[in-house]
């Protein structure tokens, strides 16, 4: 019986209209079905549901666990600071560096690394800079002419990859055989001895050129070893913009010495020497950008002999603006902002008697 009925089951037979239909018999009642096409959407209909229902339910499941989109590599600063030297609060380079890096330490997409006490013994510190800040003494001791032109040499390379450089104070001045040369390329000048002098006294800086470096600078008048009349690429005066095959040079800090800072005295030698005096009445850079073929640019600022000078605002704003600037990133419109926690210029200060 069973199996009669399963045969009967498979049967088909003639619905009205021609259209074909199963009798399905189960415990003597009869259902009809649907033709098989109508089945076959409708099952797709069913999955198509089915699938959308499911990928609603998945998707947030999904995005939750995308992985956030990756953010731009940060910037590599670096700042190395000189050897102590000079009575205390003067040439307080490790303080320095230390302070610019706290004051740097917010700033989006960049990354500062400092140096203390001169060259470092790992040089793996330099890797991946895209700028490098020298805040040291300079002359014949200066950190990069040591090793004869090794230094030198691993610095041009730096400079041949469009890496950023910086010189502070005392580290604007070389020796012009060892390493004019170079200074010239890298940031357009130097101090040279007995060409330039360095007296101290107290420029205003009054006005400032259109430049990511002046941003938020306002006018200050602040008293400092304010070297000038740097040896520049072809003698130029350096008060004015200037191109040259190598470089393209703005002034950033500009003021008029006086008479009486001319004649002397100089830090040293005393001075006065009869070309500087011969220059009564010119403007002169104290601190100037440029922007190497190379594509890296580079600063120099000649203040920094005063620690405690960090605790003026716009001298420290166009100092932390130059950072940023040579290692290309975007200078605020209104600069870097910074403020000195009590105390600060009186932390980190090297052991000096």
């Amino acid at each position: 019986m069973a199996d009669d009925r399963a045969e009967r089951e498979l049967e088909p037979t003639a619905a009205a209209g021609g259209k074909t239909r199963y009798d399905v018999r189960a415990n003597g009642t009869t259902r009809v079905r649907a033709k098989s096409g109508a089945i076959e959407m409708r099952c797709r209909l069913i999955l198509l549901a089915t699938w959308f229902l499911l990928s609603m339910a998945i998707m947030p499941s999904l995005s939750a666990d995308e992985p956030a989109a990756v953010e731009p590599a940060k910037r590599k600063l670096v700042l190395v600071a000189g050897k102590p030297s000079h009575p205390p609060r003067m040439h307080e380079f490790n303080a320095g560096v230390r302070l610019m890096a706290d004051c740097l330490a917010q700033v989006p997409g960049l990354e500062t690394v400092i140096v203390l006490d001169g060259w470092p013994r790992d040089e793996a510190v330099f890797e991946g800079a895209d700028a490098v800040v020298f805040y040291m003494d300079g002359g014949g001791g200066h950190e990069v002419v040591q090793e004869g032109t090794r230094r030198l040499d691993l610095v041009q390379q730096w400079a041949d990859r469009g890496v950023g450089l910086g010189f502070m104070h005392f580290g604007v001045e070389v020796v012009p055989d060892q390493a004019g040369d170079r200074f010239h390329r890298w940031i357009g000048g130097y101090y040279e001895h007995m060409f330039s002098c360095n007296p101290i006294w107290e420029p205003s800086f009054e006005a400032f050129p259109d430049h990511p470096i002046s941003r938020g600078v306002r006018p200050f008048t602040i008293r400092d070893e304010w070297y000038f009349n740097m040896r520049f690429v072809n003698d130029e005066p350096g008060n004015a913009p200037w191109e040259h095959e190598a470089v393209s040079f703005v002034p950033i800090l500009v003021a008029r010495p006086s008479d009486a800072v001319r004649d002397g005295p100089y830090v040293y030698p005393q001075g006065p020497y009869p070309h500087i005096q011969a220059n009564k009445g010119r403007a002169e850079a104290m601190m100037w950008a440029v922007e190497r073929k190379d594509d890296g640019r580079g600063f120099g600022f000649t203040g920094g002999h005063f620690h405690d000078n960090w605790g003026n605002d716009d001298f420290r704003k166009v100092v932390l603006n130059a950072c940023l600037w040579i290692a290309k990133v975007e200078v605020p419109e209104q600069g870097v902002e910074s403020t000195l926690a009590e105390g600060a210029l009186d932390r980190n200060l090297d052991p000096k008697r």
